[in-house]
């Protein structure tokens, strides 16, 4: 479960800023949200997404871009960060206890749709946007690739499970 908490830390550096002012950067931070939500039972998958965000509060900069602290969470980028615990509890509720590679990949693509979609209000109430700009900046840049992160992340699951298996 650390290693896990470690690739959370690596995965918030991997990003690419959208070249709008004050706009949040695509990462991979979500998709290995969604691939703990989905390999992992609740309790393990909220512990680890709670490690890294405790981690980032008491100012490790493990979130977007070497962010930390209270300040990063009730900034405007903090909305689709704190949706992670909400999916962490939410997709192994949601996806089941037995793998169905069309179950897990829905509960992905859900998963995604709650942190794009919480995160985009989020940043519009931070920033004084209108829905329209909030939909804009917040929400339309993410939704090809987080669809393409909620499947692949759907699909690899039965390979990560043999992996920490063994």
């Amino acid at each position: 479960m650390a290693i896990f908490a470690a690739i959370l830390c690596i995965s918030a550096y991997i990003s690419i800023p959208i070249p709008v002012p004050g706009a949040p950067h695509i990462t991979l931070l979500n998709f290995v949200i969604l691939l703990i939500a989905l390999l992992f039972p609740l309790q393990q998958s909220f512990f680890i997404i709670l490690v890294w965000m405790l981690l980032g509060v008491v100012g490790l900069p493990v979130f977007i871009g070497g962010g930390a602290g209270t300040g990063y969470l009730i900034g405007p980028w903090g909305g689709y960060t704190a949706t992670f615990i909400l999916v962490a509890v939410i997709l192994p509720l949601i996806r089941g206890k037995k793998y169905n590679r069309i179950r897990y990949t829905l509960s992905a693509i859900a998963g995604a749709l709650i942190i794009d979609i919480l995160g985009m209000f989020w940043l519009m109430a931070q920033n004084h946007l209108n829905l329209q700009s909030a939909f804009l900046i917040g929400f339309v840049p993410f939704i090809p690739l987080d669809l393409v992160k909620s499947i692949v992340a759907a699909q690899i699951v039965p390979a990560f499970k043999n992996i920490i298996k063994n």
